[in-house]
């Protein structure tokens, strides 16, 4: 059994602040410094929550920010590490690479979405994504592809709202890992490092005993993305393929949802140049 692992940092167990993920201001480099140790510690836990179920082959991606959190030397030496930025798959970089099942680990809930830790969608500027006219988070973008690749996603961990939001979009077979109750953007209730650590090693091991059913999109499909300002949308519609449908919304449509990624990539890379 092959397991593809996607570790973000806002749905770690005790990360409650954007100063306790932010890799890129100096002032935050110790507290970021603790919280990106314990990420290692939930990414290790799926890692042998795996091996428990019979995985041969792990590949662990670090998918948050600038996707250079992981602590090389303490991950679990069974597990392949994939790191840097940037990736053309981005946080599930490397799906297609004939996997049998996903843990996205450490996630978060979907932009606007209430009482839940730290909640957007891949960047602050990008108010609401959805995919078929549904919304989305980087949990639906990140399960569609992996679901082209014909990989389902087994467990999702993180707060109480990205486990909902998994179930509601997963369905009721999708295994959650809840290490802590949101209760504001900015507040949570946690769980203990080392509980969490144990609620994902059990969850991850009984998991991948169940057969799961990956996201598969039915074509055509269209993205659609409600950006923070106008000015986003006006760089985002220069990604060839996209179309303007609203002052803040660009939409891109095609049937191959591997190439619907792409323009997704595109628009919100485009998008940054005004920031």
């Amino acid at each position: 059994m092959r397991v593809y692992i996607s570790v973000d940092m806002e749905g770690i167990a005790g990360v409650v602040h954007e100063s306790q993920t932010d890799p890129a201001d100096p002032a935050h480099a110790a507290e970021y410094g603790r919280f990106r140790r314990l990420m290692t510690g939930e990414a290790n836990a799926a890692i042998e929550g795996a091996l428990a179920a019979g995985a041969t082959k792990v590949v662990v991606n670090d998918s948050h920010w600038f996707m250079r959190n992981l602590l090389a030397e303490e991950l679990h030496q069974a597990a392949e590490l994939l790191s840097g930025d940037p990736k053309p798959r981005s946080m599930v970089e490397g799906i297609d690479s004939g996997f049998d099942a996903a843990l996205f680990i450490g996630y978060h809930a979907r932009a606007g979405t209430p009482h839940a830790v730290l909640d957007h969608t891949y960047a602050d500027r990008i108010h609401e994504v959805r995919l078929n006219g549904r919304p989305v988070g980087e949990l639906g973008i990140n399960a569609a592809l992996a679901g082209v690749a014909g990989v389902p996603v087994a467990v999702v961990s993180g707060d109480s709202s990205v486990a909902a939001e998994a179930r509601a979009l997963l369905g009721e077979d999708v295994a959650t890992v809840v290490v802590k109750q949101a209760v504001s953007r900015h507040a949570a209730r946690s769980v203990a490092p080392a509980v969490a650590c144990r609620m994902i090693r059990e969850g991850v091991a009984a998991a991948l005993t169940q057969k799961h059913a990956p996201l598969v999109l039915p074509p055509p499909i269209t993205v659609e993305v409600d950006f923070a300002l106008t000015i986003h949308a006006d760089m985002a519609e220069l990604c060839p393929g996209a179309t303007r449908t609203a002052g803040r919304t660009v939409a891109f449509t095609h049937q191959d949802y591997r190439e619907v990624f792409r323009g997704w990539r595109a628009m919100l890379n485009l998008s940054a140049v005004v920031e």
